[in-house]
């Protein structure tokens, strides 16, 4: 058994079969999704090697539930940008913004949930005028949107970058010096972006 607080140590073997060690059984990818859902920590180990695996089979579990009638949240656009920024220069700023805009998105639901609770009393959301949380859930993400915007025009470090160059160029100890001064303004737009997304907060 894990010790308390610990994540749970879920095992996967060859033939792909998922091992709970904290409960001693066999477990489905769906119950891992109800894991997560409960906000139950765990981490999955490849059974063989002990290399951590969860990240690959979290977006397994996505992947499952993606493909379920009825279940998609990833809109194809979406899909489509998370693709491009793939080996971009703005890979390593997406993970986390898209981390900080699901932590805001989580706090923002509980005032959802209340609003629409103090409005319609105990229905069923499925039974709610669809209006009320689409717009709200609009206005937050038009929000996120705007922030996400911002800070890709922040971090262009380099605006003069694909301009051809001049033909009277400067000597090299004066380009070096350009070069740092750019390397200090993209720490200056790094550290001005974190803190706009830290506000996401």
């Amino acid at each position: 058994m894990p010790a308390k607080d610990e994540p749970v140590v879920i095992k996967k073997y060859a033939n792909r079969r998922l091992y709970n060690t904290g409960t001693s059984t066999y477990v489905t990818l769906e119950d891992l999704a109800t894991m997560v859902k409960k906000g139950e920590e765990f981490t999955v180990q490849d059974a063989k090697s002990g290399d951590d695996i969860t990240h690959p089979v979290l977006t397994q579990i996505i992947f499952e539930l993606e493909n379920k009638d009825g279940q998609n949240m990833l809109p194809i656009p979406f899909l489509r940008q998370l693709i491009a920024f793939y080996g971009d220069q703005m890979q390593m700023i997406v993970p986390s913004f898209l981390e900080q805009s699901m932590m805001a998105f989580s706090k923002e639901q509980e005032r959802f949930r209340e609003q629409m609770k103090s409005s319609f009393g105990k229905a069923p959301i499925d039974m709610l005028p669809m209006t009320v949380p689409i717009k709200a859930l609009e206005e937050q993400t038009r929000r996120n949107m705007e922030m996400f915007q911002n800070a890709m025009r922040m971090f262009t470090p380099f605006p003069n970058a694909g301009q051809p160059a001049q033909a009277d160029a400067e000597p090299a100890a004066k380009d070096a010096s350009e070069k740092s001064g750019d390397l200090q303004e993209l720490k200056q737009q790094i550290a001005a972006m974190q803190r706009k997304i830290d506000s996401l907060s």
